[in-house]
């Protein structure tokens, strides 16, 4: 379960990433296509390929992310290792609080930046989740087995 712990948080690791990767290729096709004179209609989306990215970007935040999360959360449980829960659930709650933003700066920009910011602390904190708990189950010693402490009395 720790390894299925570890893999899991690097996951969100990579999707956010992914997230940040489809966004600037999104903002700079769509910058590219304003600049050479082109207009946005609500009616329909430009018929630019880095559109996609804007999809990407949806998807992800909307769907494969949370899922990965919560997939975390009960994992977390299973693994019985100190800290795993706490970090699963701060990832839990990030994520809750990214979705919020991005919904919200639709209508209040300035909450974008918040969404970047929490972006950033989602990373490191499935980052630190990944990399606490991976030590705390490789530096602790196996069921069984002696340490040289015990052997010499």
């Amino acid at each position: 379960m720790i390894t299925t712990y570890r893999v899991l948080a690097y996951i969100i690791c990579a999707l956010v990433a992914v997230q940040a990767a489809a966004h600037a290729w999104a903002s700079a096709g769509l910058s590219a296509y304003i600049f050479a004179g082109g207009a946005i209609d609500l009616s329909a989306p430009p018929a630019i390929p880095e559109f996609l990215g804007i999809m990407v970007h949806g998807m992800n935040g909307m769907y494969v992310i949370p899922l990965v999360a919560i997939a975390l959360l009960v994992v977390a449980f299973l693994a019985k290792t100190p800290k795993a829960v706490p970090l699963a659930v701060t990832v839990v709650v990030l994520v809750a609080l990214q979705i919020t933003l991005g919904m919200l700066s639709h209508s209040v920009t300035f909450l974008a930046l918040l969404h970047g910011l929490n972006a950033l602390l989602l990373f490191g904190t499935a980052l630190v989740a990944a990399r606490t708990v991976g030590r705390s189950a490789a530096s602790a010693p196996a069921v069984g087995t002696a340490t040289a402490a015990s052997v010499r009395g």
